[in-house]
């Protein structure tokens, strides 16, 4: 399978003493118009209009390599993100959810950016273990030495503009979805079916406000954690979709990006 971060198509195979270790997720950076699930900044608010920042001004405050120590941060190349169209989700009602787990914005920002992060364990920096340090190992463990060079953190992270309050009522919506879909939903991107399992909530205090969860799904009978984060910081949303190779291949959880998290939410002051 092609491998691609922003999707959360991520397939950990067997591994064993022939090392045969595969994973893939997905992302995007391009908007999408959301379904019924439009933000539509403005409306009605009694608040000042804010103005969205600009394409240039996100470019300036995503994160970059200066801001994380031992991160590789990058452009997401094109087999990175899926393209916007070709999400659907059964329910309309989840399609927030969806969308951010996937890397995509809710609703249509005015301006948006992205960057692809990587974390890598010191096992991980090592490399698979050569056939001469297996030749010593028992099966068990050279799996868990394969699998701990498999240790690498992948985190899309996106800064979506909006006018107006509609980073604040964007927010809102995702956490109503949140709610509403605690117990799954069906969905497919780039063409793969995935079933959702669960949405859990998460307590991560970050920006002026944010949402943090935990989403299991399902692709080919394989089970996957992504850890999604949307934050706001006036105008602007930053999300966070990450996985854990290794805890993939363990069936294991794994910890929230709080470095990624906290220097995102720091630049954006």
């Amino acid at each position: 399978m092609r491998t691609a971060i922003r999707r959360t198509v991520l397939t950990a195979c067997a591994v064993t003493l022939a090392l045969a270790v595969t994973a893939c997720g997905g992302g995007d950076q391009d908007g999408g118009d959301g379904g019924d699930t439009r933000a539509k900044a403005g409306g009605g608010s009694d608040k000042p209009a804010a103005k969205a920042l600009t394409a240039g001004e996100l470019e300036k405050l995503v994160v970059s390599a200066d801001d994380l120590k031992d991160h590789q941060v990058e452009k997401p190349a094109k087999d990175d993100v899926p393209e916007p169209g070709t999400l659907t989700v059964e329910q309309a009602e989840c399609e927030p959810v969806a969308r951010v787990l996937s890397a995509l914005p809710v609703g249509t920002p005015a301006a948006s950016t992205q960057r692809l992060v990587v974390q890598e364990s010191a096992a991980a920096k090592k490399g698979m273990p050569s056939m001469e340090e297996l030749a010593g190992m028992t099966e068990e463990e050279a799996k868990e030495a394969t699998i701990d060079s498999l240790d690498i953190t992948k985190t899309m992270t996106s800064l979506w503009s909006y006018d107006a309050d509609g980073a604040e009522r964007t927010l809102g919506m995702l956490r109503e979805a949140g709610k509403k879909c605690a117990g799954g939903f069906g969905m497919s991107v780039g063409g793969e079916k995935q079933q959702v399992t669960k949405v859990g909530e998460e307590k991560l205090a970050a920006g002026e406000d944010a949402v943090a969860w935990t989403v299991g799904t399902k692709t080919d009978g394989e089970p996957v954690e992504t850890k999604v984060v949307v934050l706001r910081q006036g105008t602007t949303l930053a999300g966070f979709s990450s996985f854990n190779i290794a805890a993939v291949s363990r069936g294991e959880s794994f910890e929230q990006p709080t470095a990624v998290i906290d220097a995102q939410a720091a630049k954006l002051g």
